[in-house]
């Protein structure tokens, strides 16, 4: 009987403990407890984006020169982007960035479509393949200039021999970097076999991303492996293989690490894109409201055609 009543007044005398109220910091609401946290960042964002952008845009109004930052600051309206839009020269470079852009995006996206085709078959020691074909892209850009730089010499290096063995050119009778001719083309191949896994792995999601039941069902109607590709692999691919292309072209419009590790812009100008001479313009010239002017110029022209792409890449994934 007594451990009857010690047990019921153990039972019913238990109290079930409550949570602790969550406190509120007093006088703070939650949309200003949430600006708290954003605010930072925010600070953070304006002064390395917002403000670097708008002191640009100033400065390409002036003839402003760095190295002479005592010097009077004279308003010069629009004279800049006035001179840049009708210099020969500035024409030039940006058709050698056109054709740089086009011609890597082409293979990039061509060889990248084609390994991510591939690696999707999931064959035998795709896992170490795949790790494999992702290594150039794992390297710093000034390893891979200057590793290239090294391949391209054409007394030691290996890119000559290799070219001699299979065409029976001797090695040394032609400068993959100091060819006038063949200096672009050795540029295009350095990007492209360094990013061409990055084109890889956007396609490869693409490719996943198909469900096996499409597949299923066009087996059932007997349509042929080639019929399979060109109307299910390829359109449901699209928007992905799209968007390496946004990605590509826009880092290949503002490349400046790579040439100007393989070539500086040389042989003569052959090279020389548009990054090459905002750099020169900025750092060797110190012109720098004429170089605020062009890189405001190189930002419009990537902002507006990167937009009027992505409206094409939005028709694209919404059939």
């Amino acid at each position: 009987m007594n451990d009857l009543s010690a047990s019921s007044r153990i039972t019913y005398g238990a109290v079930p403990v409550q949570p602790a109220p969550v406190r509120r910091i007093r006088g703070l609401s939650d949309t200003a407890l949430a600006w708290l946290f954003i605010t930072p960042t925010m600070v953070l964002l304006l002064a390395i984006n917002i403000f670097p952008l708008i002191w640009t845009i100033y400065l390409s109004f002036t003839n402003y020169r760095a190295n002479r930052s005592n010097a009077p600051v004279n308003w010069l309206g629009i004279d800049w982007y006035q001179t840049i839009l009708t210099d020969p020269d500035i024409w030039a470079a940006m058709q050698v960035t056109a054709h740089f852009v086009f011609w890597t995006v082409v293979i990039e996206t061509v060889l990248g479509f084609g390994l991510a085709f591939l690696i999707d078959k999931k064959f035998r020691g795709h896992g170490m393949w795949t790790t494999i074909i992702l290594l150039p892209m794992m390297l710093s850009p000034a390893v891979v200039g200057n590793f290239w730089t090294f391949l391209y010499q054409p007394q030691i290096g290996l890119f000559n021999y290799v070219v001699g063995f299979l065409t029976g050119r001797p090695a040394s009778s032609f400068q993959m970097l100091g060819d006038v001719t063949l200096s672009p083309w050795a540029i295009v191949i350095v990007d492209a076999w360094m990013w061409t896994p990055y084109v890889m792995l956007i396609c490869l999601a693409g490719l996943r991303s198909i469900p096996d039941y499409i597949y299923e069902a066009a087996e059932v109607d007997r349509a042929s492996k080639w019929r399979q590709f060109w109307s299910i692999t390829l359109p449901m691919a699209l928007p992905f293989i799209m968007l390496a292309v946004l990605f590509r072209g826009i880092e290949n419009f503002k490349m400046f690490d790579m040439v100007n590790l393989l070539t500086g812009g040389g042989p003569g100008s052959t090279t020389e894109v548009a990054s090459i001479t905002l750099k020169r313009a900025a750092f060797e010239s110190w012109r720098t409201g004429y170089s605020s002017a062009f890189a405001i110029i190189l930002f419009v022209t990537v902002f507006g055609l990167a937009n009027i792409y992505v409206k094409a890449l939005n028709r694209v994934k919404s059939r």
